[in-house]
């Protein structure tokens, strides 16, 4: 079966190394900031119209909704690497098992996060030392939120299996139309209708029903290879192992990573609600800045992929001599803007007579913002072992760098002389430790899978 005249895929295993992960990556970098709108359009609209108690309710909301969804993409981005490696192997057969034992792995932890998230939204605002003031609105945007998991996971699921295949596109174009619904909802449901924080949480769910339902349907109408038929619902023993190991590796990638930034939540939490509003603000800020470069790491990721499945190891050395550079240039680009801007950026989502918030929320920017480079290197990190098959690596890194960014805040946040300005410090300095070990790791072990030729 020739894929290429059923799926519209792109190939990356040919062409300019440069060009090609442009390419594929550029769709995934307007994706991924356009799945960044959802919580900015709320941040913006509830801080402007509904102040800075609920600020901080969506804003706390949004880091524990990061942690469990990150749950299941990290799902869905092991089985889009393993669906990489086939496509470059040219394992068609392989891809339709793959499918059948991704859908019944992925599909049902969703559902039983789905359940579990509802039954436990109480005890986990009272973990997250929620104030008193606003643990009310944050319960009531945590159960609509919750109520629509399964539509996010639908279009993450789908979105990772075209670009598996080399289709940014059509997830990008879905995500778009989900986004602009979204802000128009979000206006008439808090503006018009007065519904509060509840509007903000109900406009989301309404929004990602769309893009997650929607992609579905259109992927299994455009794309062929997706389609099942009788013959290939079976469960193959090996292709659910395979499936199982990366997406249970990269899950736990994914709900580490961001159950570190959920602790440091935690701990944001304790100093109150102006550094709560600051930090709602200024991780919305600093998540859009970086967005970019960590899609052009999955990019990267589905690019070595694919050639180490081809067996282009030459490839592979160009690909990440150029990534290198394309991310340190983007990095140190990004971290002079947002030292630059950091201000107007904050008033951008607060009240310019909010002095304090605004801050807080300056400081975090220019010291964390200043060392974005660290960050770019771990996703391209990330994405390298993903790609090598030593997804279990990632893990490593992953708990290497939030480790230490958890242990140092707690630490130097308990110096009555230092306080939250702890925090702020504690993630660069994780970066900048898993890098040098990721690194080291990768030159020691990497000559086992690639011929030394090919080692940069």
């Amino acid at each position: 079966m020739n894929i290429q005249d059923h799926t519209s895929a792109g190939d990356l295993t040919k062409g300019s190394i440069t060009g090609t992960m442009l390419r594929f990556a550029i769709p995934m970098m307007l994706g991924n900031l356009l799945q960044q709108c959802y919580n900015i359009a709320d941040t913006l609209i509830v801080g402007h119209f509904l102040g800075a108690d609920a600020l901080a309710a969506v804003g706390s909301a949004y880091s524990l909704m990061v942690f469990i969804t990150s749950i299941f993409i990290g799902l869905c981005m092991g089985t889009g690497a393993v669906f990489s490696l086939q496509y470059g192997a040219k394992d068609y057969e392989g891809m339709k098992r793959s499918l059948v034992s991704s859908l019944l792995l992925t599909g049902g932890i969703t559902l039983i996060i789905n359940t579990l998230s509802l039954i436990f939204v109480h005890p986990i605002i009272r973990w997250l030392q929620t104030p008193a003031e606003i643990t009310g609105m944050m319960h009531d945007y945590l159960l609509v939120i919750f109520i629509g998991i399964f539509s996010t996971f639908l279009y993450n699921y789908y979105a990772f299996l075209l670009r598996a295949l080399g289709n940014s596109i059509v997830p990008l174009a879905f995500l778009g139309i989900s986004v602009i619904l979204n802000i128009v909802l979000d206006l008439v449901f808090i503006a018009i209708f007065h519904w509060g924080v509840t509007g903000a949480a109900v406009a989301t769910v309404i929004s990602q029903i769309v893009s997650g339902v929607g992609l579905c349907l259109y992927t299994l109408y455009r794309f062929p290879i997706f389609r099942l038929k009788w013959k290939h619902i079976r469960i193959n023993r090996q292709s659910i192992r395979e499936i199982a190991t990366y997406s249970s590796l990269t899950c736990m990638q994914q709900s580490v990573m961001n159950f570190g930034i959920l602790m440091v939540q935690g701990l944001v939490n304790s100093f109150g609600t102006a550094v709560m509003a600051a930090f709602a603000i200024a991780v919305k800020i600093d998540t859009f800045a970086y967005m970019p470069v960590q899609d052009f790491g999955n990019a990267f990721s589905t690019f070595i992929a694919q050639n180490f499945g081809a067996k282009k190891f030459e490839r592979i050395k160009k690909g990440i001599h150029n990534t290198l550079w394309f991310i340190t240039g983007f990095c140190l680009c990004i971290s002079a803007a947002v030292f630059v801007f950091a201000r107007p950026l904050m008033q951008l989502f607060i009240d310019a007579k909010e002095t304090e918030i605004i801050a807080i929320g300056v400081e975090y920017l220019r010291v964390e913002g200043s060392f974005y480079v660290g960050i770019g290197y771990l996703f391209m990190l990330y994405g390298l072992f993903r790609a090598i098959r030593m997804p279990g690596m990632s893990v490593v890194l992953t708990v290497f760098s939030l480790g230490t960014r958890v242990a140092l805040a707690y630490g130097l946040a308990s110096i009555p002389s230092i306080g939250v300005h702890g925090i702020w410090w504690s993630i660069p300095i994780g970066w900048a430790l898993a890098d040098l070990f990721g690194w080291w790791y990768y030159r020691k072990a990497a000559s086992r899978l690639i011929p030394a030729s090919s080692l940069s």
